[in-house]
């Protein structure tokens, strides 16, 4: 690959993480100047200008169209031969069927089993358990294309689109146990109460060496230094300008798909970044974030590495999480919430976080779903284990960054980057939200290091965090029974088959002791 051009807008002032497009003064994000291999067909620079006296704004638009009429005339423009129609299992992995485009835009029919979201992150089909029963004809899912995520697959070598799809059954109702009408649900909940959230994610993730087998620890990549990257690189420029190459092409694939990076630094593990997204919509934010997942995995394989978002991938070094940032507005007046016409925090804002301390712990299966996710959530590492609250605190569970009160906002610092984007922030908003309606004081905010005194508030393993979720029934009523018993289910199956794995640990310490 040809040398990229360094007159990129990468943050380069290592004092402080930049922007990574500066605004035109009408506030669009601007490309920097580039040069270096052309792109794939996918993204390629020569659409056609909009005809004549055309209105249709979306002419031009990496991202979105309103009717099957303008995507039609937008796969045309581009040339798109295929259409991927994806949308993401319980696991957050896009399951779907890729079609012509031809056959997309006339609105042929598509459908899923339902069965393939009640499987295992390994593929399995747990036993029925507690009240997790599969449909006993394993009937069609149907997938209906929300065509405002429209957009290219940019590290396609063939003209190539994506378009996430919602799920409903044959009647047209929308099945509540797949990840986007979870969060869609609890979006009506707040919407009935005249509210909107409001979220901005943070993601984290490695980069390391390819590795083919699992029975061998990852290893951090070798970087443009041509030496293997090391920790304690936090926010160092250096660190992020070893893969300067690669996080070109993640901003060149993410570009093509009208997606908008805020921020990029250099986290403290070994070539562990962090991602910071533009706040906005709950729903429009998650499918970013499962977008950007697909994304930077591929730029990664491009350089022959790989990108992980397991939660604790590499013994030693700290774990990834994805940090979501939480406010509310009047849908009305635009007005914050979470402050009063003073300036001053709310009721409600106090009440938000009330809600997050009372059921998080409840509803963290949602925020770490896997055994491995409490690999993160420890004693001693930079995550918190607690369900303390405080001002600019890091080391809380749910952090108040310093801000305007137009600004104010709660992080909830407990999710890890392994979680379904939909899922967790679905899980984190519904807490806030029973905190609000039951007007939940929290307690004191804390100023101490909350993370020092050893204490573990939260639960310790998969199979309590399924056991706490199961008998918390405020959690059935916001995120709706069928789902909560699907999601129980196949989490135990998880649990049973991490269970037939023996580990290094255990042929360390107890093959020639016990």
């Amino acid at each position: 690959m040809a040398k990229r051009d360094k007159t990129s807008s990468r943050p380069r002032n290592p004092e402080v993480s930049k922007p990574l497009r500066k605004p035109n003064p009408d506030g669009a994000p601007t490309a920097p100047a580039r040069s270096g291999p052309k792109a794939p067909p996918s993204v390629r620079k020569d659409i056609p200008a909009a005809p004549s006296g055309s209105s249709h704004a979306f002419w031009e638009s990496k991202r979105g169209v309103a009717s099957m009429e303008d995507a039609r005339d937008w796969l045309m423009a581009r040339g798109i031969d295929d259409v991927e129609c994806i949308t993401p299992d319980l696991a957050g992995v896009a399951r779907g069927k890729m079609m012509p485009a031809k056959k997309f835009v006339d609105n042929t029919s598509l459908a899923l089993p339902s069965a393939l979201f009640m499987h295992t992150i390994s593929g399995e089909y747990p036993e029925e358990t507690g009240e997790f029963r599969y449909s006993p004809n394993d009937g069609d899912l149907k997938l209906v294309p929300d065509l405002s995520t429209l957009c290219a697959v940019p590290w396609e070598t063939d003209p190539t689109a994506q378009v996430i799809c919602d799920l409903v059954d044959q009647t047209g109702v929308a099945v509540g146990y797949t990840p986007r009408n979870v969060l869609k649900h609890v979006i009506g909940l707040y919407e009935e109460r005249g509210w909107k959230p409001v979220i901005a994610p943070e993601i984290e993730f490695y980069l390391v060496s390819k590795n083919a087998d699992p029975d061998y620890p990852l290893t951090p990549p070798i970087g443009r230094s041509g030496r293997q990257i090391q920790s304690g690189q936090s926010y160092s420029i250096g660190g992020v300008n070893e893969f300067d190459e690669l996080i070109d092409d993640i901003y060149d694939y993410s570009d093509a798909q009208g997606l908008e990076i805020d921020t990029l630094i250099h986290e403290e593990g070994a070539a562990q970044l962090e991602i910071n997204l533009r706040h906005g919509d709950p729903v429009e934010l998650a499918d970013q974030v499962f977008l950007f997942k697909r994304t930077i995995r591929e730029a990664a394989m491009a350089h022959d590495i790989y990108a992980t978002f397991m939660a604790k991938p590499i013994q030693g070094q700290p774990g990834s999480a994805m940090h979501i940032h939480q406010s509310v507005i009047d849908r009305e007046t635009g007005r914050n919430i979470f402050s009063n016409g003073d300036g001053g925090p709310s009721d409600l804002f106090h009440h938000f976080i009330g809600g997050m301390q009372k059921y998080v712990p409840a509803a963290l299966i949602m925020m770490a779903p896997y055994v491995n996710s409490y690999r993160r959530l420890t004693h001693g590492m930079a995550a918190p284990t607690n369900c303390e609250w405080g001002f600019d605190n890091r080391t809380t569970a749910f952090r108040v960054p310093t801000s305007d009160p137009e600004g104010r906002r709660v992080e909830n610092r407990l999710p890890s980057s392994d979680t379904n984007p939909y899922l967790s922030i679905a899980a984190s908003l519904a807490c806030g939200y029973l905190g609000m309606v039951e007007a939940i004081m929290p307690t004191d905010p804390t100023e101490r290091t909350a993370n020092e005194d050893g204490e573990i508030s939260l639960p310790r393993g998969l199979l309590e965090a399924v056991a706490i979720f199961e008998g918390e029934k405020a959690l059935h009523d916001v995120l709706g029974r069928d789902f909560v018993v699907t999601y129980a289910g196949i989490k135990r199956g998880e649990h049973e088959t991490f269970m037939q794995v023996i580990s290094p640990w255990e042929r360390e310490f107890l093959l020639l002791q016990v």
